[in-house]
């Protein structure tokens, strides 16, 4: 390399999955065609998108006059379906000029959020555990981050008091996300409430991920629903879970008009708009109806059996109940599986993924990647097939014998 890299770049690594799915790449070369390794690590739903976000697209992008530069804030059928979508769902009326900004996905405006407004020194109230691109994206801020402990006894919910008792100062942003990736946790109305009171009053903004509000749960909530949350909130939402279009890169994040102007500054200068095409697709996927849902869910419900199955087979515990596309699972340091492993350093949750990876060719994500109360746990993504995942038991099963 000719040149030194940017500073920044030494306080990040190359994302696990990234590097993980080139392991798996480098096995599967090796092994035959049935043999090949079974991922159950990867939140990437495999089903297929509404028919008419389909149509849409493949219609549209054969028009002439779809394949210039578009807007930087979207096309207003799209902003408008947002703000619609919001309102028949959440219960939250936003302003379609103003209170949206279109994003390619929701992991895009974690690092546009960041960017726009973390300086050096800042800090930022990080939850452990949480999805890592909160960190990542706040390192490449030069920023300090603050973990906050979610823990099992406390339902994975912040705790206020430790948050009270907490050096605060200098704190800028809060990120929270529920339903809660990795834990499947379910945000409450009070929980809302006591966040928006929090971020009120300590002069910080909390920043809400909202993805997989519509997976395994009948009630959707948001953030913004709370009296005042503008004051002191954003909320980043996606259709990449609900609608199976992780691929589409489809997003936004909804907030006052005075914080979606500059983010909009930031995002100005990373691209020139998305693809008309995808802009009108998206808008028919917000239009789908509660049934749209309820046959999603249905096949989850299916998926979830099935991924205890497997948790039950390796002795991992965790909660039936839980919502969003995972289930998260707790190793015990005498799980069988483990006993034939030296000890080697590693977490328990990483112990057991290799168990199972090495041993029956079945990926599991370890839960040490989510931060370090993810240690003891494992995850297993609901977005492999019923078929699949009926493969991955027998192997393990194989492995018990």
């Amino acid at each position: 390399m000719i040149i030194k890299p940017a500073h920044r770049t030494e306080s990040v690594k190359e994302y696990y999955f990234s590097m993980k799915l080139k392991e798996i790449a480098r096995m599967n070369e090796e092994l035959s065609p049935d043999m090949k390794i079974i991922n159950l690590g990867i939140g990437a739903p495999d089903g297929m998108p509404p028919a008419e976000s389909i149509s849409a697209l493949t219609e549209s992008a054969v028009m002439s006059g779809v394949h210039a530069y578009q807007s930087y804030v979207g096309i207003p059928e799209l902003r408008q379906e947002f703000a619609r979508w919001y309102g028949r769902y959440y219960g939250v009326e936003l302003d379609p000029a103003s209170e949206i900004q279109p994003l390619a996905g929701s992991k895009e405006g974690i690092l546009i959020v960041s960017l726009a407004f973390l300086d050096r020194g800042d800090k930022v109230l990080v939850p452990d555990p949480g999805y890592p691109t909160y960190s990542s994206a706040s390192r490449l801020a030069e920023a300090e981050i603050v973990p906050y402990s979610l823990n099992d006894a406390d339902g994975w919910m912040p705790d206020f008091d430790a948050l009270e008792d907490m050096d605060l100062d200098g704190v800028k942003l809060m990120w929270t996300n529920y339903p809660n990736m990795p834990t499947g946790a379910s945000a409450t109305p009070e929980l809302y409430a006591r966040l928006v009171d929090f971020g009120r009053r300590h002069g910080i903004m909390i920043c809400n991920d909202n993805p997989y509000s519509f997976i395994l749960t009948d009630r959707q909530l948001s953030i913004l629903s709370v009296p005042g949350a503008k004051d002191c909130c954003i909320e980043l939402n996606s259709l990449s879970k609900a609608h199976n279009m992780s691929g589409w890169r489809i997003g936004m994040v909804a907030g006052a008009a005075d914080v979606i102007s500059e983010l909009l500054k930031v995002k100005s200068q990373m691209d020139s708009g998305m693809f008309r095409p995808m802009q009108l697709a998206a808008v028919e996927a917000l239009r789908q109806g509660p049934g749209w849902f309820e046959s999603l869910n249905a096949e989850y419900r299916r998926r979830k059996v099935l991924a205890a199955r497997i948790f039950d087979l390796i002795g991992a515990r965790y909660d039936a109940d839980s919502t969003g596309m995972f289930l998260w699972g707790r190793i015990d340091a005498d799980n069988a599986f483990l006993r034939v492993q030296q000890h080697t350093g590693k977490t328990l949750g990483e112990r057991m993924s290799d168990a199972l990876l090495y041993g029956a060719g079945v990926f599991i994500t370890p839960g040490f990647i989510f931060g370090n109360n993810g240690s003891d746990f494992i995850r297993i993504s609901l977005c492999a097939s019923p078929q699949v995942q009926e493969n991955a038991y027998g192997r393990i099963r194989e492995l018990c014998i």
